[in-house]
């Protein structure tokens, strides 16, 4: 077999604005490229990492002329780290492209009328904004340039951090990350420290072997700080070693969880973590509410920007006090709850039971009775039956995942014809697909477009749609 021939580099290709899942896109001939950490405004030669017919995926090899956009970024990991992609955008631009990347996806996929939106609403906070991280360990990490090659494991070897972009089994080893208040940096940095003092073992995702894998880091607004650790196999030594080393270390800790993971990838959902110390749970407040949150419970990780989320929605819905509402996709009952006082009644669907849970313990701890919670599959869950025990709604808000909500879902909605239904979206391309199958019936009559989450491309996006 002979070998691939590597792709070319190609000179001078102007970026013309910015794209999709944070890729700059520039134009070659008839060709579209797309090119991470770039600027409209660039002259670069792009090394390909991707060639197809009609577009191509590349990486910046040099730069002819840099945009007058550009402004430093101030991470030193931007350019290897994939959680921050448009640090060398300000931030008024970043908003511009974010309401474009909406606009575009409800009019071209959705064939939407956008005249009804409004300018983005921007996060106050555009560093140490998240909540909750979760760092990787790795028995290889990634080599910066200039640095020499680590043939063998040593502790030179290990890091704790991000994985780096289309490379599976790298960590970028963290120095800082801008992303979530003190002490998260100082936790993780001094869990290193310990944890290779004591020569416990760091995962190697290859031959999944090694007892450390992941650190999760929860706060609120209450002063609450969560630390789960994440561990291949039930070693109580190491974990009682390492837990009471961070409770020592930082008292602000109030509460502690471990969790073994013996599977061969990193999702801990379905996984049950063990209560360690202090309290089972932190604290968020929002308005009047309380919410208990669990290490596994979901809870938005801005939470200064969800409350402003959460207002829009219930802006929406402007609710008079009688209506029956569901709450399609409802997580732990946060928006259920949110919008409760204000409605007659307020049924939430979820497929996951945990959160379910969670749910009808933030009413209870609320004192909120005219809630109801149910968890299973939305399409199997929802439907004609379903509302015939519960009660028609008058108004219902979603918020699925990022694909969007289920072709059999959007038909119960059609069927059932509320007067209102409030969409919440991550992903403004499946929001856009979603409510294109509605518009027989329905008048886009509000947009919101939401940042939840500054440099990066993720932008949420809040439609109201009334029956016709």
């Amino acid at each position: 077999m002979g070998r691939k021939r590597p792709l070319p580099i190609f000179e001078n290709v102007e970026i013309i604005s910015a794209g999709a899942e944070g890729k700059a896109v520039g134009k070659l001939d008839e060709k579209i490229v797309f090119v991470p950490f770039a600027a409209p405004g660039d002259v670069v030669d792009i090394k390909a990492t991707k060639k197809r017919k009609n577009f191509l995926e590349g990486v910046i090899t040099k730069f002819h002329k840099k945009s007058d956009m550009r402004i430093e970024p101030f991470c030193e990991h931007f350019g290897i780290c994939g959680g921050c992609k448009w640090q060398h955008l300000p931030y008024e631009e970043q908003l511009k492209f974010k309401q474009q990347q909406v606009t575009d996806n409800l009019q071209r996929i959705g064939a939407i009328d956008t005249s009804s939106m409004n300018p983005i609403l921007g996060s106050e906070e555009i560093m140490y904004y998240r909540n909750k991280l979760e760092f990787s360990f790795s028995n290889r990490r990634y080599v910066l340039d200039g640095e020499p090659i680590i043939k063998e494991e040593t502790k030179e070897s290990y890091g704790l951090g991000f994985h780096v972009p289309r490379i599976f089994d790298k960590i970028l080893d963290l120095n800082s990350c801008y992303l979530m208040a003190e002490p998260a940096n100082a936790i993780r940095l001094e869990l290193k420290k310990y944890t290779l003092e004591k020569n416990y073992s760091y995962y190697n995702i290859r031959t999944w072997e090694g007892l450390l894998r992941n650190i999760v880091i929860r706060s609120s607004n209450t002063g609450d700080l969560m630390v789960n650790l994440i561990v291949r196999e039930k070693d109580m030594e190491a974990i009682s070693d390492i837990l009471d080393h961070l409770q020592e270390s930082f008292p602000q800790i109030t509460s502690l969880f471990y969790t073994i993971n013996p599977k061969k990838n990193d999702s801990i959902a379905d996984l049950q973590a063990t209560y360690y110390a202090g309290k089972d749970h932190l604290l968020a407040t929002m308005e009047d509410l309380k919410f208990k949150v669990g290490p596994m419970s979901f809870y938005q990780t801005n939470d200064k920007q969800a409350y402003n989320l959460y207002k829009i929605a219930r802006d929406f819905a402007d609710l008079q006090g009688d209506e029956v509402v569901y709450d399609l996709y409802t997580g732990t009952g946060t928006i259920a709850n949110f919008v409760a006082k204000k409605a007659g009644h307020v049924v939430g669907i979820e497929w996951i039971e945990a959160a379910i849970e969670d749910a009808k313990v933030n009413s209870e701890i609320n004192n909120i009775s005219n809630t109801s919670f149910f968890a299973g599959d939305m399409a199997k869950v929802f439907t004609k039956e379903f509302v015939e025990e519960n009660g028609k709604p008058q108004i219902i808000i979603t918020d699925p995942p990022r694909p969007g909500m289920h072709k059999d879902v959007v038909q119960q909605i059609l069927d059932l014809e509320p007067e209102k239904v409030v969409y919440i979206s991550c992903n403004p391309a499946t929001q856009a697909r979603d409510v294109n199958m509605m518009l027989d019936k329905y008048d886009v009559v509000n947009i919101q477009p939401v940042d939840m989450f500054p440099q990066t491309h993720h932008v949420e996006n809040v439609i109201l749609l009334k029956k016709k």
